[in-house]
């Protein structure tokens, strides 16, 4: 079965088209992700590693689930589906910030993404899908910031991004799981 197509966007992530997965990462192409993150009632941050057969970035952790908008869906559809399929748990997502990055891989791949973050609070534990999802825990966002800090090279590029330059909106969203 060929893998969905996924939405190709301008500078202002207006939706211009769709291609493929494989080569709008060869081609370094403009597209749409998501990126996924999930906090429980005591204000950890659910991260996982990412399963060591991943076309990029295996190994590494990373927020709880990221993805793309793919051809004939909504975010707010893909976004739920993709956590069920990645992590085995859907829960209620709000749209927190979206931004821009560009990052080129050892691999020849790269990654030219407008990226929607979404927050989610879920107070149990995932039944994640051994084909994405290698290990996972749940982290303080104190260990998380230090151990960033400390080891950069453990973690994906998007997601050390979202906790650096976006830390403080993480931070806020992170409070809001505690009163919830």
């Amino acid at each position: 079965m060929a893998e969905p197509l996924i939405a190709l966007v301008d500078s202002s992530d207006n939706i211009i088209g769709y291609g493929e997965k494989q080569q709008v990462h060869i081609d370094g192409t403009l597209h749409r992700a998501f990126s996924i993150l999930i906090c429980n009632g005591k204000g950890e941050m659910l991260i996982h590693q990412r399963a060591h057969e991943k076309y990029h970035s295996p190994g590494l952790w990373t927020n709880a689930c990221c993805s793309h908008l793919t051809e004939s869906e909504q975010m707010e559809t893909v976004t739920n589906e993709r956590l069920l399929h990645e992590m085995g748990f859907s829960c209620p997502l709000e749209h927190l910030f979206t931004f821009h990055y560009r990052v080129e891989f050892d691999n020849g791949l790269v990654e030219n993404e407008m990226d929607w973050v979404y927050l989610g609070r879920f107070d149990g534990n995932p039944n994640p899908n051994p084909n994405e999802v290698a290990a996972w825990k749940w982290v303080s966002i104190e260990f998380l910031v230090n151990d960033i800090e400390k080891n950069p090279d453990h973690y994906t590029y998007w997601f050390r991004y979202i906790m650096q330059k976006y830390k403080h909106k993480v931070l806020e969203a992170l409070q809001q799981c505690r009163v919830a």
